[in-house]
């Protein structure tokens, strides 16, 4: 038999268990708990909030416990252009499963279908985003995974659509195998570190598909950068890795594969840069490694700017490109060495793969243009092809030191 003060002990700790153990919570437009908000205040740490199908027409809903927020069959949270629709001021939460929609569009708040402010350990993942201004915001966070979502903008303006993905001064982030389309920036990143960004697609955004700046030691790994109006930003940062991209068709006055502005430090190896106005155009850059990457069908392969140094461009190939290289001075500062350029007409005698003459990349025409744009009309004249030819015969106005001296014969595997 139980004593009563034992009795007392055990239905003490009963009553302790159902009150500390997770529960899970059930959101349905005909049931007791017919709100997100509603389920949130119910709610304690370590909760899981199931949100049944349906609309649920809120915004400004704020997540300031450690819960699990999980839609059934994708229920549609509307913020119908009113504020922001979800902020999380609490570390360890979860969101997956829902459609977010309509956040407002500020010119004085960023307003986000989700904005997660000085978190850790939270996650992002499989939900669709429509229509928001920013959709997804990390700011002073840390340790946070956004992956798996749809991110659909509405394309209109700069000035009235913000970013897909946007990372602000956070640490250790992961983006991943997210799609994102029609924002101003697709992936935004600024004053971040150790960030991972793999197997993303980016595409028709207005500006970027990829922007960061002042992100030092982060990796982008295998995505997709497609159709954006200005490609690619990569600029003051060192220590990056890009490997296994893909750059495609990013076309306009000023549009790039990738721009990069004041690198150092940093590898850039086995991407694909196809179809693009520029592929690569390097600005005051340093001690990068270029490495095994392909250049085809774009206007310019690479621009090369005089005030970038000891960059090391090895085993890439040059294929089907307007122009392979262009540059802004007579000098070279830096090294290539064993490419593979399509318009290399030399011999190699030796039979050891590699031509026995240097071969010289930059055109006179090329440089022609850098002073007189218009003079572009004039491509694929026979005018120019005699130029080019007396001048790689006779060096005048372009750089003789920019020389590949082991030209590739084959292209690179």
């Amino acid at each position: 038999m139980l004593s009563q003060i034992n009795l007392r002990i055990l239905l003490a700790c009963i009553l302790l268990s159902a009150l500390t153990f997770p529960k899970e919570m059930i959101v349905s437009q005909s049931g007791s708990i017919n709100t997100i908000t509603k389920a949130i205040n119910l709610a304690n740490d370590y909760d899981t909030i199931l949100i049944k199908p349906g609309q649920y027409a809120e915004g400004n809903i704020i997540i300031d416990k450690k819960v699990k927020i999980i839609g059934e069959k994708f229920p549609l949270v509307d913020g119908k252009g009113i504020g922001e629709i979800f902020t999380v001021t609490s570390s360890n939460v979860h969101i997956s499963g829902l459609i977010i929609k309509n956040s407002g569009i500020s010119y004085l708040e960023e307003n986000a279908g989700i904005k997660l402010k000085e978190v850790r350990n939270c996650s992002i993942t499989n939900n669709k985003f429509i229509h928001n201004f920013f959709a997804v915001y990390l700011a002073k966070s840390a340790d946070c995974i956004i992956s798996d979502n749809y991110i659909e903008g509405e394309r209109k303006r700069e000035a009235n659509s913000g970013n897909g993905i946007h990372i602000w001064y956070c640490r250790d982030i992961t983006i991943e195998n997210n799609k994102i389309f029609n924002h101003r920036d697709g992936i935004y990143f600024e004053f971040v570190r150790h960030g991972k960004i793999i197997d993303n697609h980016s595409e028709r955004n207005l500006r970027y598909g990829l922007h960061f700046m002042f992100s030092d030691s982060c990796e982008y790994t295998n995505n997709t950068f497609e159709n954006n109006g200005a490609g690619v930003a990569v600029m003051y940062t060192k220590n990056v890795l890009m490997y296994e991209n893909h750059f495609l068709k990013n076309w306009g006055a000023a549009s790039y594969g990738i721009l990069l502005k004041d690198i150092s430090d940093s590898q850039i190896e086995k991407n694909l840069f196809d179809e693009n106005s520029i592929g690569l155009y390097m600005e005051g850059c340093s001690r990068v490694s270029i490495e095994q990457n392909n250049f085809t069908k774009n206007g310019w392969a690479l621009k090369l700017m005089a005030n970038s140094m000891e960059n090391y461009f090895f085993d890439n190939n040059f294929v089907a490109n307007s122009f392979d290289i262009s540059t802004n001075s007579r000098q070279n500062f830096n090294t290539f060495e064993k490419n593979y350029w399509a318009e290399y007409d030399g011999y190699d005698l030796n039979k050891d793969g590699y031509g026995d003459v240097p071969f010289r990349p930059v055109t006179m025409f090329s440089m022609m243009i850098e002073s007189h744009p218009t003079s572009l009309v004039l491509l694929h004249s026979l005018f120019i092809d005699i130029l080019n030819i007396a001048e790689s015969i006779i060096p005048a106005i372009t750089p003789e030191a920019l020389t590949d001296a082991k030209p590739r014969m084959r292209m690179v595997n």
